[in-house]
């Protein structure tokens, strides 16, 4: 193995300024949001809400435009008869910013959340905010390990490096800088990446591009030449799964050892990486223009990753120094955007975009273990363990939880063969269990402890029973039209077969596990309320001990000093007369002047 010492300078050089940015974007902000009662660890968690548009609108678009988003738009393109039609993230992930900014937002920073997990808590109870926890940690975590895989993979591609060697160190410095600084240090890093991103990738598309290798991709998007045109096209059997993948946060890519992050409406709002970005905005106001903002800057940036797909399916790659058999033919379509890169740019030119590379996996990794970091000190450790807990406490709690969520994660990368599979998993559940609530908690009056279990166990059941074949668990329930495919190894020459599941049954998991969550929410709050249910079996205490609850939380929040005013209680009415139609018209949660706790929402009226 031959190391590229020039390339070895360009990726030190590039990791001494992200860590540079970073150290200063701490020194910078050191007291920032720390006074006029304001509290360290929420600056480390959510900025100190100060975030302007221009840091807010990069840290936002260089979030999602990840190592997954440009790899993985990129591998769809070249995929014969996958194509632009099935590379649906950018679109996917520009409508999901816009529906987040359009109608969840405003409510959530106009009541002065921390974390996307806050909602949950104050109205469900603690012990159901932790089973929420679960799989939103699931999902940063094993997505974190995910991309750091990714980004090992790409530099031995281009700089023939040790690939355990570089994701330690690229784990290292994003894990310290985010340490130091919190999300100023991630905000700020950010910029730099996203820059990084848009200059490495559009100086080698031009490279590429006149590569004699390469043939005019005008031609090739529409005519078959070395292999399938790089357009695509949607088969009328596939249309359902298309629309499931397109209303999921990620798609399978058919069981290959992608870097595919296929974001759609739906699935990549409830995300705590979003609504960070979201809670450190100066206003509700501002939140909502980040959010379109950042939708806008994911169009833009996939445009150089599809031309690099369409370059590579324009490629006669036995006149290149990659060797007389495509990628595709060698199973390394996941890698295609840094096989482009190496073998059909000059040196000089690919270690340019392999400083892209890096940044876009920087810039996502960072932003998963702050969050995860933040929901475990803010949700589990302070509200369900340690409620008198100290502001230093809960800053050291972070910066623990920091290094050990950063180091579970690059364990995973270099360990876990099946990480992208278990992403896979962990990010369907985030879209059918967290999803699902977080429109009800939001948006739905009525809702209870015991609708969000049923939701919960509704969800993952329904999921789960759809099987999942990258980690050959196999399925419990089949849904109608499921068929049996088959995958050669092209290499090994083994044959898998694998039950697809051409069922959108993902969406219908969420759609279920949001009906179950209002059914059962109103069916026992009937039952106990009429008296049917006695009051001794409301053991999770959401139905009959609520309304106590929530006028002592009232009496808390509004009081200023030690005695209690009984007209600064307000007055709570029993909801049995409320019609189907005031379920669904909250409309205080639009508003920008409402109260912080959501139990206020849903006592009114």
């Amino acid at each position: 193995m031959t190391i590229h010492v020039e390339g070895l300078v360009a990726i030190v050089l590039f990791y001494v300024l992200i860590l540079f940015v970073g150290i200063w974007a701490a020194w910078k902000n050191k007291n920032s949001g720390v006074g006029e009662g304001g509290d360290r660890s929420e600056r480390i968690m959510v900025g100190g809400r100060d975030i302007g548009l221009f840091v807010g609108g990069f840290t936002m678009t260089a979030t999602w435009v990840g190592g997954g988003y440009i790899n993985g738009t990129a591998e769809y393109v070249y995929l014969p008869d996958y194509g632009l039609a099935w590379a649906q993230a950018p679109f996917g992930y520009a409508l999901s910013l816009v529906l987040g900014g359009l109608f969840f937002a405003k409510p959530m920073r106009s009541r002065g959340y921390v974390t996307m997990l806050d909602p949950f808590q104050q109205l469900y109870g603690k012990r159901m905010g932790g089973l929420l926890f679960i799989p939103a940690l699931m999902g940063e975590i094993f997505w974190s390990a995910a991309i750091l895989s990714a980004l090992g993979a790409t530099l031995s591609v281009i700089v023939d490096i040790n690939i355990n060697m570089s994701v330690v160190i690229s784990a290292l410095i994003a894990i310290f800088y985010t340490l130091v600084g919190g999300l100023y240090s991630v905000a700020y890093t950010d910029v730099v990446q996203l820059f990084c991103i848009f200059l490495g990738l559009w100086i080698s598309v031009p490279f590429a591009l006149s590569n004699p290798a390469v043939t005019d991709i005008g031609v090739s998007a529409k005519e078959a030449i070395y292999q399938s045109p790089w357009l695509g096209k949607i088969k009328p059997e596939d249309n359902w799964l298309w629309a499931d993948n397109f209303f999921l946060l990620v798609s399978y890519g058919f069981m290959r050892e992608s870097i595919i992050e296929l974001c759609n409406m739906l699935g990549g709002i409830p995300w705590q990486v979003y609504f960070q970005r979201v809670l450190s905005a100066s206003s509700a106001t501002y939140a909502q223009v980040l959010s379109f903002l950042a939708a806008f800057g994911c169009l833009v940036m996939a445009v150089p990753s599809v031309l690099i797909g369409a370059i590579g399916a324009s490629t006669n790659w036995n006149q290149t120094t990659y060797g007389y058999v495509a990628p595709k033919d060698k199973e390394e379509s996941d890698m295609i955007l840094p096989i482009v890169l190496q073998h059909l740019c000059p040196p000089y030119i690919s270690f340019f975009g392999l400083g892209a590379v890096s940044a876009a996996v920087m810039s996502s990794a960072d932003s998963s273990i702050l969050s995860a970091s933040s929901m475990f000190a803010r949700n589990i450790y302070q509200q369900a363990f340690r409620q008198m807990a100290s502001d230093t406490e809960i800053v050291w709690v972070m910066r623990i939880t920091i290094f050990v969520f950063g180091a579970l994660a690059t364990a995973m990368a270099l360990l876990t063969g099946s990480v992208y599979g278990l992403w896979y998993l962990s990010s369907d559940l985030v879209y059918v269990i967290i999803f699902p609530q977080l429109l009800s908690v939001l948006f739905v009056k009525g809702t209870n402890t015991y609708g969000s279990v049923a939701a919960y166990i509704f969800g993952l059941l329904l999921r789960i029973g759809g099987g999942e074949p990258y980690l050959r668990l196999p399925p419990f329930i089949y849904y109608p039209g499921w068929v049996i495919e088959k995958k050669v190894h092209l290499i090994s020459g083994d044959v898998e077969y694998f039950v697809q599941q051409r069922f959108p049954f993902k969406s219908v998991s969420m759609v279920a596990s949001f009906l179950a969550n209002v059914v059962f929410s109103y069916l026992t709050k009937y039952l106990f309320e009429s008296g049917m249910l006695s009051h001794k079996y409301d053991f999770m205490d959401a139905v009959v001990s609520k309304h106590s609850a929530e006028i002592m939380d009232k009496a808390t929040l509004v009081s200023n000093h030690d005695n209690i005013i009984l007209s600064e209680m307000a007055p709570v009415r029993q909801a049995l007369g409320a019609t189907l139609a005031g379920t669904f018209t909250n409309a205080e949660a639009l508003s920008d002047d409402g109260e912080s706790s959501p139990e206020s929402y849903h006592s009114k009226n």
